[in-house]
């Protein structure tokens, strides 16, 4: 334990500035992470591109990484733009029918509302659905026989709403349903096992829970998804005989890298990788105790406080990394000013304020930030 708390003391030197609860918003790099940026930029200002091979050693590297995060193959994952883009190959890459419809939450961020919205001209219908107390039995009584998809967050980016994807996964498999899963949320703070929870697309940002830049996200598609996809994005990097540039008979690659139209984001690639090495090396089962258990002591700790209201849902399973709060006498804009003026960062969401700590926070943070909240 005790070196755990070193390890994580010297990878977060943010901690000594401020106390950071926005990682649903733009997470700190770790110091690993940081110098690995440094280094990438120097091999490419000392060298140019002469060390190129070893760049994509990294770019495969990083498949097998993530793949591992999520219970998948490396050929399963690509590596894109952002989540929004991910939601927008599914979207605009599925084979709808005029009267099909998608079923999503009423509690989504626009990119997991927007993309399906966009599909009316298409004569897709899109469902919002009040998730209630039985979240799941909600989405699934909302579908019929034209339900093609289920598009959800993993947690919801305002309530902290933990998904059971295992329970929702299985109902859509056993209907024939597909199982979207914006995973912006939860990736690098709970688990996703793609097989148990029968997700067939799954995509997330690397800048939140995951510690990593903004500008790449990674994008799961299920081997049986794979060819159905109409691809909508076109160029050299997704062909199946990638530096054969004078071939002109090509092909979509046979892996998911069919959905990486240009060249890759290598900086951003060498600086996930970093982040994530940092997240094996603590263990993910112990990020994800840690993360929860943080969760679980500002609920307690803000509920016991007469003046502020717990927004987010306490019940066991439901947590992840999101609690959200509000104040019975303050507007929820002059209780977050008052916040990020003492060296809190958090965000306005959901009515509220919302707290979001990672692995590293401590419980001597929570605490002075609700002593804050309250003063």
């Amino acid at each position: 334990m005790k070196q755990i708390e070193a390890l994580l003391k010297h990878e977060f030197p943010v901690a000594d500035k401020q106390i950071y609860l926005n990682h649903a918003a733009v997470a700190p790099w770790p110091r690993r992470a940081g110098d690995a940026a440094h280094a990438f930029a120097e091999d490419n200002v000392l060298h140019g591109s002469l060390n190129y091979p070893g760049w994509t050693e990294t770019e495969d590297a990083l498949r097998t990484t993530v793949a591992g995060l999520i219970g998948a193959g490396p050929e399963d994952i690509a590596f894109l733009k952002n989540t929004s883009e991910g939601l927008s190959v599914v979207a605009h890459g599925f084979p709808w029918a005029t009267g099909d419809n998608v079923v999503i939450s009423d509690e989504e961020f626009p990119s997991n509302r927007i993309v399906w919205e966009s599909l009316a001209p298409l004569g897709v219908e899109l469902r919002r659905v009040h998730l209630g107390t039985e979240p799941e039995q909600a989405l699934l009584q909302a579908a019929d026989e034209h339900t093609r998809l289920i598009a959800i967050s993993s947690v919801e980016y305002a309530s902290g709403l933990r998904m059971d994807l295992e329970r929702l996964g299985f109902a859509c498999h056993q209907r024939g349903i597909a199982l979207c899963v914006d995973a912006i949320q939860g990736l690098g703070a709970i688990a996703h096992d793609v097989d148990a929870m029968h997700i067939d697309f799954l995509m997330a940002d690397a800048h939140k829970w995951m510690l990593g830049p903004e500008g790449i996200a990674v994008f799961y598609c299920s081997p049986a998804w794979r060819e159905r996809l109409q691809l909508h994005q076109y160029g050299w990097h997704m062909v199946e005989d990638l530096y054969n540039f004078d071939r002109l008979d090509w092909e979509p690659a046979a892996s998911a890298r069919r959905f990486e139209c240009g060249s890759p984001n290598m900086l951003g690639i060498h600086v996930l990788s970093a982040s994530l090495s940092l997240l094996n090396e603590i263990g993910l089962e112990t990020v994800e105790s840690r993360i929860v258990t943080n969760s679980e002591y500002l609920h307690d700790a803000l509920a016991q406080q007469k003046d502020l209201i717990v927004i987010s849902r306490r019940e066991s399973g439901r947590i992840a990394g999101i609690v959200t709060f509000r104040h019975r006498h303050r507007a929820a804009e002059e209780l977050y000013q008052r916040l990020r003026e003492s060296g809190v960062m958090c965000a306005q969401r959901g009515g509220g304020v919302r707290f979001s700590p990672h692995c590293y926070n401590t419980e001597d943070e929570l605490r002075t930030a609700i002593e804050i909240a309250v003063s």
